[in-house]
């Protein structure tokens, strides 16, 4: 094909030559992945096309080229929008429910509907959601969660505790504890209805680097904001992942053609601002092991801040190489920084101001 198309070895095809090819095998070809060769041919102002974007669009690979190409485009759809198809079995139709609530451009749709095959699953939220909240609590603590006036809530080896805040890592693993049953619930409802679809479109890797981003940020935030506390419970992973996901909704609002949007909107504005509250009045509550005050509030910040940054860049970037991004970059350094001015604080900050902290459980 190569040879017969490009006897130059150029590494291009014209377009009249891709659009015979098109029309020649067209009825072979998925008619989601035609639509898109069109698409490809109908944006490329030269008169060639890149036989290996040709190739990564046939092997399921998005090359950033060939999607900077489409992006530049007219994105003339030919056929009908992937919402009004029918006779789709229910795994398809989830899928397609997926894309319409992630994404907001209408060909990403389509591709995602295409590519998608479940292999592998959305098994870091999975895992994190049964490992971290019911199995260590249950298993091991013989309870699913420990309320604050619980005598065994400060001693355990997983929450960040000021006074042991130089085992590193509780500053993880703080989030496998949860200061009370509505703490918990909240959590895992918002982290399993954002979470999983999150990671069926955008993979394990870019969503578990935002939950656990959140995670690192909510635990060093309470080390530099509210130094005497100690800090409980995955908010931090969770609402790194909401707030991006909310943010990615609000940035692309006409594109966004999921159900109920604003409704949705709603109800997780609500659960968060909720547990939020919720955080804030437990935090100046009298405490029940004076003088240790109650977990900060402080790591739903931390997380927020992550997810509108880093993850919304993430988020919108579907399929794209961060790496070329320059506002990926310059959040990531921002980030970095704070982490570095964080372990630094901790490291001379706590002797420098002279704080009495409360005793370590």
């Amino acid at each position: 094909l190569l040879s017969q198309f490009d006897p130059d070895n150029t590494g291009y095809i014209s377009t009249e030559k891709f659009r015979s090819l098109l029309q020649r095998h067209g009825s072979e070809l998925d008619p989601h992945k035609l639509e898109v060769l069109l698409a490809l041919a109908d944006s490329n102002s030269e008169g060639r096309i890149c036989y290996q974007d040709f190739v990564n669009l046939m092997s399921n690979k998005r090359s950033n080229s060939f999607r900077q190409a489409i992006l530049q485009g007219n994105r003339r759809l030919c056929s009908k929008a992937l919402l009004e198809e029918t006779g789709l079995s229910l795994p398809q139709r989830l899928i397609r429910h997926v894309a319409y609530e992630t994404l907001p451009r209408e060909i990403d749709r389509k591709w995602y509907y295409d590519s998608y095959t479940c292999c592998p699953p959305p098994w870091f939220m999975i895992t994190i959601t049964i490992v971290a909240f019911f199995l260590y609590n249950g298993v091991v603590l013989d309870r699913f969660v420990l309320q604050v006036s619980h005598p065994l809530y400060l001693k355990n080896a997983l929450l960040y505790h000021p006074q042991l805040r130089a085992q590193a890592w509780r500053y993880l693993t703080y989030i496998f504890m949860h200061a009370g049953i509505e703490h918990l619930g909240l959590n895992v409802v918002l982290q399993l209805l954002v979470g999983v679809p999150l990671e069926m479109v955008h993979g394990a890797a870019r969503i578990s680097f935002v939950y656990v981003a959140g995670v690192v940020a909510g635990s060093l935030a309470v080390s530099v904001a509210d130094m005497r506390a100690p800090v409980v419970g995955s908010s931090g992973g969770v609402y790194a992942l909401v707030s991006a996901h909310l943010a990615n909704i609000v940035m692309n609002w006409s594109g966004m053609k999921c159900q109920f949007k604003l409704l949705r909107m709603a109800v997780a504005l609500i659960c968060m601002s909720f547990e939020f509250g919720r955080a804030v009045w437990l935090r100046f509550h009298p405490s029940a092991y004076p003088p240790c005050p109650h977990p900060s509030f402080m790591a739903h910040l931390g997380g927020v801040m992550v997810g509108i940054t880093l993850g919304v860049i993430i988020l919108r970037n579907y399929e794209q190489r961060l790496q070329d991004q320059t506002l990926w970059w310059i959040f990531l350094s921002i980030y970095i920084i704070f982490v570095l001015f964080a372990i630094f604080w901790n490291i001379f900050a706590y002797s420098l101001l002279d704080l009495k902290l409360p005793p370590p459980p």
